[in-house]
């Protein structure tokens, strides 16, 4: 592939194992609070599930940042919680609170839920209309929660500090955990391939509470139920790159980009670059991992964080990324300072 060329996807060529410099930079949660346009937008259509179901508005936030910073990839506007809603459980967001999942399954029974796929069609809509508008050098990402994550809100019916109810539900009962870990896979395959149907060009797989689990339950809980998803989508989409983002998985994260089969692996902030540049896949891509605090920090503690992050990467395929979400308080000036400094310009 040529290295020069307007409408080249660099980030999709990073993620299909080439060396890039400078690298190609998206940010998780890039399209949201922090941008004045989301806002103005999310305060004219009301909730975040509302923003979230209307196709044209989803497809104008997964633009902003696109249109604002010229990243090299611009990631779906939805929530990993549309695959639960999917299923058949009830969805709301409660201002302040966060997301409510009802009926919660610590306390119901998974067969009790009516499944509703067509709750997702608006995704796929958002899908087919960025798909139509982004310029031609820009990778499209779609995304799911990983079936782990995903159970965790499912079983407890809310986010939770130690996912205790969920864990405590893993070890009890691990046939009807096992089940509703097994129904969220078997939607999620669905769903990713669809996104891809529609247009996506990689596909992420966000599991934000893989750091609450020992060795033994995150090898059942999130490498197993990840092989599954990732063999599926190869079996399908062999072309189509699938990025595993295990966050908190520390010194897990050997076995999880051994055995899981992902194309690129996502680094949280807690990750020491120059550990993961020495100890991973030597091929294998890498996204990551600059700390969320420090974009908001800026200023000399924001330089050399970049400059370790890139000089760790140098000799393997990386796409310069947060490891976490972009904070809402977050300076617009600190990520053209970022982008700008990535980019030598």
């Amino acid at each position: 592939m040529s290295n020069s060329g307007q409408n080249e996807k660099k980030l999709l060529s990073v993620l299909r194992g080439e060396r890039r410099d400078p690298p190609p930079v998206w940010l998780m949660r890039q399209a949201g609070r922090y941008l004045p346009e989301y806002r103005e937008l999310r305060a004219e259509k009301g909730g975040f599930l509302d923003l979230v179901h209307d196709s044209e508005a989803a497809a104008d936030v997964t633009l902003q940042p696109i249109r604002r910073f010229g990243f090299d990839g611009a990631i779906l506007f939805s929530d990993i919680l549309v695959v639960p809603h999917a299923l058949g459980q009830d969805l709301r967001f409660v201002a302040g609170e966060g997301p409510r999942l009802s009926p919660p399954l610590v306390d119901s029974a998974l067969g009790a839920l009516e499944a509703a796929p067509e709750r997702l069609d608006p995704v796929y809509r958002t899908v087919e209309l960025v798909a139509a508008a982004l310029p031609p050098g820009t990778t499209f990402l779609g995304f799911a929660g990983s079936p782990w994550t995903v159970a965790t809100y499912m079983v407890a019916g809310q986010g939770s500090r130690d996912q205790s109810e969920t864990r405590r539900m893993a070890y009890g009962d691990p046939q009807a955990f096992g089940a509703i870990i097994d129904a969220i896979a078997g939607k999620t395959i669905e769903y990713l391939g669809k996104q891809i149907d529609a247009g996506v060009d990689a596909v992420q797989l966000f599991d934000s509470w893989s750091g609450s689990l020992s060795p033994a339950q995150f090898e059942q809980w999130v490498i197993a139920p990840t092989v599954k998803i990732v063999s599926a989508l190869k079996a399908r989409y062999p072309d189509t790159p699938v990025i595993g983002f295990p966050k908190g998985a520390g010194e897990k994260l050997p076995a999880y980009a051994r055995e899981t089969g992902v194309d690129a692996l996502g680094l949280d902030e807690t990750i020491d670059p120059e550990w993961a540049a020495e100890t991973l896949p030597v091929d294998l891509p890498v996204q990551g991992n600059l700390d969320p605090l420090a974009l908001i920090a800026g200023g000399d503690r924001l330089d050399s964080a970049i400059d370790r992050i890139e000089k760790a990467f140098a000799e393997r395929p990386h796409v310069f990324n947060l490891g976490h979400g972009i904070l809402p308080d977050t300076p617009i000036a600190h990520v053209e300072h970022l982008l700008a400094r990535l980019r030598k310009g």
